[in-house]
């Protein structure tokens, strides 16, 4: 019984450490984290959850080879952390600043990057969970194409967003700049890559797939939180803080009769 369960448990373990949302945990922790007097933190969390991470994956994977997300996190945060503990007070509060939009537009970069030398970053995850028959298959690497791409906009939105606020309202801790554009950026992210899969698959087996509205449920739900977010740290629109709720209720019940 033991055994079952720590097999259960170490399965459970892999497939979370194969996924390539994994290796960008620390990017997305740092960029939603960093902040005027949260640079330090920020470096910190971000770099243990990236060792963390990079030593399960070796337990679990023994002989496993570094993937490139995982050398970019190890080598950026590690710079970050050395930069940040010998940086002046001007350049600390620069990094306080703009660290946000560096570390997206970094993202940004080995995305669009990764695709540009044909080698999308999904696609090394993609491959511990695929049949190796399946690597070079047209369909295949054309999903890791588009699940990168789409990641690449997302990080792309999270940086303007952040450049907006900072550059533009000289507001880092903007509620719309700041959080709430970037999170609807990733998660809209995260629904795509855990939707898209299923979409490809069903049209290989020339079966309908999961429709737009399993893909948009998610993001309607998320509607009501943000909402709630605007009321309690922005009351000069609190109508629109109501707006969202209502909107994100009704727009969820609508999906659910869709799905």
């Amino acid at each position: 019984m033991r055994t079952e369960a720590y097999g259960a448990a170490t399965g459970r373990l892999s497939g979370f450490l194969e996924n390539p949302v994994v290796g960008m945990a620390p990017w997305i922790v740092f960029s939603l984290l960093v902040g005027p007097g949260r640079f330090e933190i920020a470096v910190g969390i971000a770099l243990a959850v990236i060792v963390a991470l990079v030593v399960a994956g070796r337990v679990v994977h023994r002989g496993s080879s570094w993937k490139l997300l995982e050398v970019a996190d190890v080598v950026f945060f590690a710079a970050l952390a050395v930069i940040g503990a010998l940086a002046g007070d001007g350049t600390l509060r620069w990094l306080e600043t703009y660290a946000g939009e560096v570390s997206n537009l970094a993202l940004t970069v080995i995305a669009f990057g990764s695709m540009a030398v044909r080698t999308p970053f999904t696609l090394q995850y993609a491959r511990e969970q695929t049949d190796p028959a399946l690597w070079h298959t047209p369909v295949f690497l054309r999903t890791n194409y588009v699940i990168t791409g789409v990641w690449g906009l997302a990080f792309l939105v999270a940086a303007l967003a952040g450049g907006f606020g900072d550059l533009v309202l000289r507001d880092p801790d903007n509620l719309w700049t700041g959080w709430i554009v970037q999170i609807l950026a990733i998660v809209a992210a995260l629904r795509f890559t855990a939707w898209y899969p299923g979409v490809v698959r069903a049209r290989a087996r020339g079966e309908p797939g999961p429709g737009a509205a399993s893909l948009l449920l998610p993001l309607a739900g998320l509607l009501v939180p943000v909402g709630i977010a605007v009321l309690v740290f922005d009351g000069g629109v609190w109508w629109l803080g109501v707006a969202l709720i209502v909107a994100g209720g009704l727009l969820t019940k609508a999906l659910q009769a869709r799905t």
